[in-house]
């Protein structure tokens, strides 16, 4: 890939080392999409208007900053643009012109208002990868609303099926969508540089959080012909396969193949079951739940959450239930090398989560903390050839923070 030019390259590593990405996002789906880039070795430089990322306002036991904004904005350098002010709109213009990828979360009728939309900016770089998430897409009725993880949780059908049937709809918490549509931004992004690498031109990259959503329910959209519109689409296995009450805590309990149900039944002790007709495929057992989960909640008494996960070992999938925070020090999650140590001003030494993805020959940086807000505009702008000069005016009139 061709690299773009600026002061970071030479000490830049990781597979997209090289890459610049011009992050204009706000909130998750977009910005943890361009965190994913630099995990893989881009700059990403995060750009925010005068009020800040609405993430950083969240709520937070942290005084300095919002924990939300620093888990997803990991490794960015950060600048503030008035992108309402001609002189701000200009800096903007001439990073594009070296950059190689830009995302945005605007709606769609915002980024022409801007002077940023896609067939604008292609006329300034050809080359530009031009990532857009949105919450519905680029067209139809619902195009120019925004878009919540929790609204399209709700809207496509996630929120009625985690709920018991029968029952009222239930919230997936963690904003699933989000995180799933800032892995489409990442692998959207990395297939159209890939394919600039064939034919030398970019392209426009839609993401939107419908089609996350609808993406995460394929399994689901499936409807066949000749059935009705309410053809049980659940997945789960009969109340078997999940969260059970132990001694002490909760276990799940995954023992849907023949091998994992006859093991079950071996280590707490139910053999008749094992051997019974009426529940030897996992279709029949979702039959006859109420007869099992009962005698198989009654066996669980025997023993805590930690011992059954402990006797069970590899013979039933299962995992008692725990807490994030168990996680830092987890023996699995360290010899995977998974949390790093940060440095964020007013918040101090913090731990964290790093790169999502090993790659052998190319590992990526050595991550960093979120970048404070504005923390970088001055060295972002020296790059490009601004004086000092001109980088005090553009701050007099607060086109740049």
């Amino acid at each position: 890939m061709e690299r773009s030019s600026h002061s970071s390259e030479a000490a830049a590593t990781g597979p997209l080392a090289g890459i610049r990405v011009l992050d204009l996002s706000a909130y998750i789906a977009g910005p943890y999409g361009c965190t994913l880039l630099a995990d893989q070795g881009a700059e990403v430089i995060k750009i925010e208007p005068p009020t800040g990322d609405n993430l950083r306002k969240y709520p937070s036991t942290l005084e300095a900053e919002s924990r939300a904004f620093l888990g997803v904005n990991r490794g960015k350098r950060g600048l503030v643009l008035d992108l309402k002010q001609p002189e701000a709109l200009a800096v903007l213009i001439k990073l594009v012109k070296s950059a190689d990828v830009l995302v945005h979360n605007f709606r769609p009728n915002v980024p022409a208002r801007l002077g940023i939309a896609y067939e604008q900016l292609r006329d300034v770089n050809p080359r530009l990868i031009y990532c857009a998430v949105t919450g519905y897409g680029d067209t139809g009725p619902n195009k120019e609303k925004a878009g919540y993880d929790q609204v399209l949780q709700t809207m496509s059908g996630m929120c009625t099926l985690q709920g018991k049937r029968g029952g009222p709809p239930e919230i997936l918490y963690g904003s699933v969508v989000d995180y799933y549509a800032a892995a489409m931004v990442a692998a959207g992004v990395s297939s159209a540089l890939f394919e600039r690498e064939r034919n030398g031109a970019g392209q426009y990259v839609g993401v939107s959080l419908l089609r996350s959503a609808l993406t995460m329910q394929s399994a689901r959209m499936i409807w066949a012909d000749s059935e009705p519109k309410d053809v049980g689409r659940d997945m789960r296995s009969g109340g078997i396969t999940g969260i059970h009450p132990t001694r002490d805590g909760y276990l799940y309990i995954s023992a849907n193949t023949p091998h994992f149900w006859q093991a079950l039944c071996e280590k707490t002790g139910l053999d008749a079951l094992a051997t019974n007709e009426r529940y030897d495929t996992v279709r029949k057992r979702a039959q006859h739940c109420d007869e099992i989960v009962p005698q198989l909640h009654a066996a669980l008494q025997a023993r805590s959450a930690p011992e059954w996960e402990a006797l069970f070992g590899e013979a039933v999938p299962c995992a008692a239930a725990r807490s994030i925070e168990d996680m830092f020090d987890d023996p699995q999650v360290l010899a995977e090398d998974m949390v790093a140590t940060y440095h964020y001003p007013g918040v101090g030494t913090y731990r964290g989560f790093k790169q999502p993805i090993r790659f052998s020959a190319t590992p990526g940086p050595e991550p960093v903390a979120a970048p404070a807000f504005g923390q970088h505009s001055t060295e972002v702008l020296r790059d490009e050839g601004w004086s000092d000069a001109e980088i005090d005016a553009l701050r007099a009139t607060r086109a740049v923070l």
